[in-house]
Formats: structure tokens, C-alpha cells, sequence
């Protein structure tokens, strides 16, 4: 999500910038140069004449290369003593016209906004947007979304260290809910994991084991796609499983529960690579 915004600026009128007109002077003959105190302004110099520009709202004006027409987010521009901004143009989800915003009432959730114009991001399931890093990460790693991480752990908690009889550094947990999800419980921490779009979570012979398979082959859980076509699925990029099962299905959900008895199943060995979500 780290795109950088080349090349997108705003000329604004010189109606209140006459002074700055007057008294700016280009460094050099040509290039781009940033303004004294606001860091998404700057100045376009050509022949030795000055253009006062303004980026796009919400990016900032990278002044690391004065050959170089450079907006970029704010995030990744060192605006250094340019504390001045213009003011936020706001629309919905974005805060400013464009950049990268978290949500306040899903902490998996972000918006990356172009010109005003949200495009909405979940991460998988398990993983929280972090405003600070703007990375998906484990929730318990989000200090923003411990609240969040309460709710969705359904009061689940780890087994005690000897409880099982697994052995080795994880173990994993079925969702008392939902068929497609379990929790990976690693050092006393759980966290919460989603098995690829198309498959469920079938609980092993002993606590503590589990994998992914077809619905079909765990009771209880046959019905959780409900009528979608698993075959196409499975050919789309849902298969990766980076997206929840409300979205694959267009909010349309057929979740079913989580049966109370597990399923016989091959116990998979302790030391095999934890499943990733994505």
C-alpha cells in the first residue's frame, strides 16, 4: 500500500500569493523547491521564474530531489520545520482527499482514498490495520484494538502449558462459531486464523490438531457456503482466502455453526508450518 503519488499537484490561483511571488527566488534556473513553511506547497522553477503549486490534499511535497516533481503521502515525507497544511477536504472515509485511513469501528479495515473516492481493505482474519506502521498485523500487536480482540476471541483462551497432548510450539482451536475460522495458540497467545475461502476448519482426534478441508467432509458444516459455486471460487483469487466469507458472498451470509462432536481426522503433526490465512 505503499504507492507513491508521482507528479500530482495543483496549481492554485496567486490571488493572496503576490508577496510570495515577489520575494521567492529560484535556487537555480530550473527545478522544484519546497515553500518555507507549508509542506504540501512548493515552487516550480523554469527559466529562473517561480510557480507557486500546491499537491493534492492530504500528500505532501517530497523535496529530496529539486529535479523532481514529487508529491507523496504525508506519512513518507519529512516535512522537518513545514508544519503548514491546507485545509482537509473531507469525503466519505477520507478524511483528506487522499491517503490511507483506518476505521474506527473495524480495526481490520482501512481505506485507501484517490481524489476523495474510497477503495475499502480488510485484512485476513486475525490481523488489525496498524495506523502507525500502515501494515496488517496480529490484533494483539494493535494497542487500538484490544476492545476489538475481546469480542471476536469470543471468551476462547488458551490451554495451559502440559493441558494438551499435543506437543511442539502451536496448537490449533476451532471457532466456537464460525466453521471457517480457528485459533492458533502460540506461546499462551491466541490468535485467529481463517482457512482459504472454499474449505473449514475440521477438528483433529486429539485437542489441539485440526486443518482445512471441503465442507463436505466435516458434519455440521456442508452448508456454510450455501449455494456459491466453490469450483469458481476456487479459481478467483478468494481461494487465497484474504477476504472474509460476508464479503465472498456479497453479505450474504450462510454461516453455519460449529458442531459440538469433532470429526475422526489424521492427527497432522506438531511441527507442521501453521496454515497461513492469506
Amino acid at each position: 500500500m505503499k504507492t507513491v503519488v508521482s507528479f500530482l499537484v495543483l496549481a492554485v490561483a496567486a490571488t493572496g500569493l503576490a508577496q510570495d511571488y515577489f520575494d521567492y527566488v529560484c535556487p537555480e534556473e530550473d527545478g522544484f523547491y519546497p515553500h518555507e513553511t507549508k509542506c504540501d506547497a512548493y515552487w516550480s522553477c523554469k527559466d529562473g521564474q517561480a510557480e507557486y503549486k500546491l499537491c493534492g490534499n492530504g500528500l505532501a511535497f517530497d523535496d529530496s530531489n529539486p529535479d523532481r516533481e514529487h508529491c507523496n503521502y504525508l506519512f513518507s515525507v519529512n516535512c522537518g520545520n513545514r508544519t503548514e497544511l491546507e485545509p482537509a477536504i473531507s469525503t466519505t472515509n477520507c478524511p483528506f482527499l487522499y491517503g490511507i485511513f483506518p476505521t474506527d469501528d473495524d480495526c481490520s479495515v482501512f481505506y485507501s482514498c484517490w481524489d476523495g473516492e474510497a477503495s475499502r481493505y480488510q485484512c485476513a482474519p486475525g490481523l488489525a490495520y496498524d495506523r502507525h506502521s500502515r501494515i496488517c498485523t496480529w490484533i494483539d500487536k494493535v494497542d487500538e484494538c484490544s476492545s476489538q480482540r475481546a469480542a471476536t476471541q469470543q471468551g476462547f483462551d488458551c490451554p495451559a502449558p502440559g493441558e494438551l497432548a499435543v506437543t511442539g510450539s502451536f496448537s490449533r482451536h476451532a471457532h466456537p462459531e464460525d466453521c471457517r475460522q480457528y485459533y492458533v495458540c502460540l506461546d499462551g497467545v491466541a490468535r485467529e486464523y481463517g482457512c482459504p475461502i472454499g474449505t473449514v476448519f475440521q477438528i483433529g482426534d486429539s485437542d489441539g490438531f485440526g486443518k482445512c478441508i471441503e465442507p463436505t467432509n466435516v458434519p455440521g458444516c456442508e452448508d456454510y457456503y450455501g449455494d456459491l459455486d466453490l469450483e469458481a471460487l476456487r479459481k478467483s483469487k478468494l481461494v487465497l482466502g484474504n477476504v472474509g466469507h460476508e464479503a465472498a458472498t456479497g453479505g450474504h451470509s450462510h454461516t453455519a455453526r460449529r458442531p459440538a462432536a469433532p470429526a475422526p481426522v489424521a492427527a497432522v503433526p506438531a511441527e507442521e508450518i501453521i496454515e497461513d490465512s492469506q
